[in-house]
């Protein structure tokens, strides 16, 4: 059993150029296992993002465990956590809880007064953003910029996005803002808090939808009175 106190996790650096075909082998396995797309990377993209410390890294010793980076959109106006990923053996262990953290950190240490968002269609990914203070928000009010959804070409799902007008994917769009921290709301990290079922009810509505599967299994685990308010336990994250 892998434990988390044994894990570095670190601001990446030309070091750590020698793990990119891990990630990317990587993010291939785990877009096979879910059945929905996550986008390969090419080895120069990854590279400039260790390279410049717009990466967070997780390794067991010299073994490879997790990564995400971050990039800058539209003249630094929105700022992405993208690529997040954690090789099936170190799951399950909060793993990805404490790399997306990092992630977030380095995000508002480098660019302040950038507004941070991801897309995603994992509710593990929903509600460790849940916790740094995102919302889900519209397509609309995330980055215009061609680049940026240019990213999603890689994805299985692209045509979905493409015959939509990039107004809507299988991907939830998550956003947090610097505005919304307000000195009446703010938690211990300086982050306002929102209740898990807040948060639910501005996702997508639909049958089968993200919304719906969340809502069913809050449910069940209320019904089994087994809820337990915060817990990572609901989502099996830990």
């Amino acid at each position: 059993m892998k434990e988390l106190k044994n894990i570095d996790i670190l601001i990446a650096g030309e070091q750590h150029v020698k793990y990119i075909d891990d990630i990317n082998d990587a993010i291939d396995i785990a877009s096979k296992q879910r059945g929905t797309g996550i986008a390969r990377r090419t080895f120069e993209y990854l590279q400039e993002k260790i390279v410049a410390g717009k990466a967070i890294i997780a390794l067991e010793k010299d073994v490879f465990a997790g990564f995400c980076y971050i990039e800058a959109w539209q003249e630094k106006g929105f700022v992405a956590n993208s690529g997040l990923i954690v090789v099936d053996e170190y799951r399950g262990i909060g793993l990805a809880k404490e790399i997306k953290r990092k992630a977030f950190q380095l995000s508002r240490t480098r660019y302040p007064k950038s507004k941070i968002f991801g897309l995603t269609t994992g509710l593990a990914v929903m509600k460790i953003n849940h916790e740094l203070g995102y919302r889900p928000v519209t397509f609309s009010e995330l980055t215009v910029d061609d680049q940026f959804w240019a990213g999603c070409k890689g994805c299985v799902n692209y045509d979905i996005l493409e015959r939509t007008g990039r107004s809507k994917c299988l991907c939830t769009g998550m956003l947090y803002n610097p505005e919304w921290e307000k000195p009446n709301f703010k938690s211990k990290n300086g982050i306002k808090k929102r209740s898990l079922f807040e948060f639910v009810s501005k996702l997508k509505p639909g049958a089968g939808s993200i919304k719906n599967k969340i809502v069913k299994k809050i449910n069940n685990v209320t019904a089994a009175g087994k809820f337990q308010t915060g817990s990572y336990r609901l989502f099996g994250l830990k």
